[in-house]
């Protein structure tokens, strides 16, 4: 094991619980606290002479993992709630999915389908679904706005059909 290895190591033991209940005291929820530490970790790990030679890594640390926290705030609210169809609904015991969800999936183009597949299903932020895609950010993010007024509009329809049978023209 290298200096720098050594050294992160030793410094990881003694600040990994300092900085956890740090982050926790800010958040108020130990998991949520636990993601963002380990983030943080990461992080200093790949920038460790940096770190290193911080006049407070455990402060750079916790600030790095508050940092990351808003950061998926941020995230999360500039996404689109699918209404009332967030939760998984019953359906196909193959995929998890109501045959509803699935067909309205289907009926997506293929590239929305794609965007929603790995920004909802596999939970990748959008840099890395770009990256995935080979399309920029923005585009990702046009795809995903569209992807779900659209599902959102086929999902309000399906619930409008099952709920009436008979169609407003034909009364």
């Amino acid at each position: 094991m290298g200096n720098d290895e050594t050294g992160f190591a030793e410094f990881f033991q003694a600040s990994w619980e300092p900085c956890l209940r740090a982050v926790a005291a800010s958040t108020g929820d130990m998991v949520l606290a636990e993601d963002q530490v380990a983030e943080a970790f990461a992080r200093a790990w790949v920038s460790w002479r940096k770190v290193s030679r911080h006049p407070a890594p455990r402060a750079w640390v916790v600030r790095t993992a508050l940092n990351a926290g808003a950061s998926w705030w941020r995230r999360r609210a500039r996404e689109l709630p699918l209404a009332d169809h967030d939760v998984a609904a019953p359906g196909s015991a193959r995929t998890g999915l109501d045959t509803v969800v699935l067909n309205a999936l289907r009926r997506l183009p293929a590239r929305q389908r794609e965007v929603i597949v790995l920004r909802v299903f596999l939970d990748l932020d959008i840099e890395t679904t770009a990256r995935q895609l080979g399309i920029a950010p923005g585009t990702v993010r046009a795809h995903l706005s569209r992807a779900v007024t659209a599902l959102r509009n086929d999902l309000a329809n399906a619930n409008t059909t099952e709920a009436d049978p008979c169609p407003a023209t034909i009364r």
